[in-house]
């Protein structure tokens, strides 16, 4: 392990074993330099072998930083009803999802992120969202003067806004997965993002929300930047998903410092029956 810890600093500097032991961020960090072109070349070259963890989020998250929020076996997890419609497994592909029928209730929807899993004959599959993943590494030079920490008496302001533009991906308990920073003008929550799955050494930026009265002036970037920069201070790598459609979206995140890792679906199903055939 020593040894191929010197040999990856030796190589890519101090962000490419970030990568792979996030944990040992302040230890590298107190012994080397941390150089954000060494992330970039690292990861066009590592990046698909070895941040698996990224490969399955849900997982992940669940097994870690968002454990209390997790119900189900040992081989598959969802997030508790009201904070996530989401669900995942340690082995997707062969899941035996079946499992979590204790914690559904017929005629639920649940989204499933990554490679899309083959469902019993019980569950409907809906819609599938194709995604990009993107990561960063370095934080953008974003002025955000106007960013506010968004609070338990700002939940009503925050459902209206995330309604308009993300409908069904921001529930009442969503608020329990982390922190979420808004803009206010004339005391009405315009802009708004935050914290979804977080996972050991990763955080996933997300609920980017802007008023479509108010696109246009930088709002959006201002929110991803802090939250990003919140993170990376931490010794956390933020990544998120983004419609692979999303031209406009995803410009915006590269400038940010993001880039594309992989491909990865969302997947909704519905539970038709607690009855297995």
């Amino acid at each position: 392990m020593l040894k191929e810890f010197i040999r990856i600093i030796l190589l890519f500097g101090t962000t490419s074993f970030i990568l792979v032991q996030p944990s040992f961020y302040f230890l590298v960090h107190s012994l080397f330099i941390f150089d954000t072109s060494s992330f970039y070349l690292w990861h066009s070259i590592y990046g698909s072998l070895t941040m698996t963890t990224l490969d399955n989020p849900v997982w992940h998250a669940l097994q870690t930083v968002h454990r209390t929020l997790a119900q189900g076996t040992a081989s598959v997890q969802r997030y508790k009803a009201g904070v996530l419609q989401v669900m995942g497994a340690e082995h997707p592909e062969t899941a035996p999802y079946n499992e979590l029928l204790d914690w559904l209730t017929v005629g639920e929807k649940m989204f499933t992120v990554g490679d899309v899993p083959v469902l019993p004959d019980n569950w409907r599959y809906i819609m599938q969202v194709d995604c990009l993943q993107m990561i960063c590494g370095q934080k953008a030079d974003v002025p955000n003067t106007d960013v506010v920490k968004l609070e338990d008496k700002n939940l009503a302001d925050m459902l209206t806004l995330i309604n308009i533009s993300l409908p069904g991906f921001f529930h009442e308990q969503t608020p329990l997965l982390g922190d979420y920073f808004g803009i206010f003008q004339e005391g009405r929550l315009v802009a708004m993002a935050g914290e979804r799955m977080r996972l050991q050494g990763y955080t996933e930026v997300s609920a980017v929300a802007t008023h479509p009265e108010f696109t246009g002036r930088g709002y959006a970037q201002q929110l991803v930047a802090h939250v990003v920069a919140k993170n990376l201070d931490a010794g956390i790598i933020p990544f998120l998903h983004v419609t692979a459609t999303n031209e406009r979206a995803v410009k915006v995140y590269e400038k940010l410092g993001f880039k594309t890792r992989r491909r990865v679906s969302f997947t909704q199903f519905e539970l038709l029956s607690k009855v297995v055939l």
